[in-house]
């Protein structure tokens, strides 16, 4: 069974108000002795309780500034909490910024074999899937040049088509990704929906609340880095949409752990 815990989960990054300190200014403070500027303590996730079981599909939302992004990269591992206890079962695939990481001097080739190790893959299973990402991704003969000639819309068709050919088990998606012109777009959701339908469990962070209503069997509305109200997209997202337009106050949940 594949599952992800959060028990009373909390992140604090540390931070300088100004910046990083450079050495000439670190030596001129310990030579005369004086302290060097304070860390801010910024708390970007507090008291997250959740338990996703497999089969579960788990809408995030909120405002910009919610903790939404940040609380799908603790999930990943990508942050490890400052308190509490995060607990994974199963193998975690994620889909954040699909267009970082090329190599600009490996054809596009070398980039499908270097990002599909990133994510996970083998040697065995990228030679598998070449002919269908570099298919998929409609760039021909282009896949023999360096990436660095590549525009941006060519880096991005590459890059999902290599995120995309994956069997994820635990599959966290920051956002809804739109990609290339109206017929690539079409390609693009259309080969969401069949990764989303292949994935144990899933957990989706979106704006589009047509997209969480479609896609999720539960929904959590986050606020300040804190879960502030949980349960069916219905509920959940006609909530947030009083709230937002000025209907009235949503009722807060506690941010307790689900059976």
């Amino acid at each position: 069974m594949v599952g992800i815990e959060l028990h009373d989960v909390g992140l604090t990054f540390r931070v300088r108000p100004y910046g990083k300190v450079g050495l000439k200014e670190y030596m001129v403070q310990r030579l005369f002795r004086k302290a060097l500027q304070p860390r801010l303590k910024v708390r970007a996730l507090d008291g997250i309780n959740l338990r996703l079981r497999e089969g579960e599909r788990l809408g995030i939302l909120g405002p910009n500034g919610a903790g939404k992004s940040t609380l799908l990269k603790l999930m990943a591992g990508i942050y490890p909490p400052t308190r509490g206890c995060r607990v994974v079962h199963g193998r975690i695939s994620s889909l954040f910024d699909i267009a970082l990481g090329f190599e600009p001097e490996a054809n596009g080739w070398d980039n499908i074999a270097y990002r599909g190790y990133f994510q996970g893959e083998s040697p065995r299973s990228v030679r598998a899937k070449l002919d269908a990402i570099a298919e998929f991704s409609e760039l021909g003969e282009r896949l023999d040049m360096p990436v660095r000639y590549y525009s941006a819309g060519m880096k991005v068709r590459l890059a999902f088509a290599i995120a995309t050919a994956i069997d994820p088990e635990i599959l966290l998606i920051d956002e809804v990704l739109s990609v290339g012109d109206r017929a690539f777009q079409k390609k693009a959701r259309q080969r969401m929906k069949d990764m989303m339908a292949r994935a144990r469990l899933l957990v989706l962070v979106s704006h589009d609340l047509d997209s969480l209503r479609q896609m999720c069997s539960r929904v959590i509305w986050m606020e300040q880095g804190r879960v502030r109200r949980e349960g069916c997209p219905d509920e959940v997202i006609g909530a947030y949409i009083d709230h937002v337009e000025g209907a009235g106050p949503a009722t807060p949940l506690a941010a307790a752990a689900t059976a």
